[in-house]
């Protein structure tokens, strides 16, 4: 099974007033999905089922990288991950039915990275213990045969891609590519 963990674009505070579940993308994160959208389609990220935080920029995060996923994917909007933490996330996981052996969740920090370092343990990579900045996807290789056997350290981190520059994790050892 295949988890990817996509953290919104960056967000625009140009409108203090708003609430912060209705603040959209600003330029930088509008131009950090679009470069994403592509390299998704490249790296064959195929998730059959998108979970997708409702806040405004998570919603824009997702139209924008449309393009770089498969026809036919389902996609979830779900509350809690816009205010759920790690745990909250592992526990909706958990209850995926086995047909969808790729799924990617789009959120927000700090919940999306502390999932990350969760489910890969001591094999977290530096790059995604230090950060894990907006428009970063993280791809996990789970361990078990339904999403009810995911647990903590039992993960690969197989991909983290930042908006500027990428890492790739491989059993060789990390690659930097840009």
């Amino acid at each position: 099974m295949i988890l990817h963990l996509l953290r919104h674009g960056k967000s625009s505070w140009d409108e203090p007033a708003l609430d912060d579940s209705e603040r959209p993308l600003a330029p930088r994160g509008e131009r950090s999905a679009r470069r994403l959208a592509p390299h998704l389609a490249e790296a064959g990220v195929k998730p059959s089922l998108v979970l997708c935080s409702t806040a405004r920029r998570a919603r824009q995060t997702l139209e924008l990288i449309c393009d770089g996923l498969p026809d036919g994917v389902e996609i979830l909007y779900e509350p809690g991950l816009y205010s759920g933490g790690p745990d909250r996330i592992l526990a909706r996981l958990r209850r995926l039915a086995r047909r969808h052996e790729e799924v990617l969740v789009i959120g927000h920090n700090p919940a999306l990275q502390e999932l990350a370092l969760l489910l890969a343990g001591r094999a977290a990579p530096r790059q995604l213990r230090s950060k894990f900045p907006t428009g970063a996807l993280v791809s996990l290789r789970l361990r078990g045969s339904t999403w009810r056997t995911v647990w903590p350290g039992q993960a690969e981190v197989v991909e983290v891609w930042r908006p500027r520059s990428d890492f790739r994790a491989s059993r060789g050892g990390p690659d930097t590519g840009g």
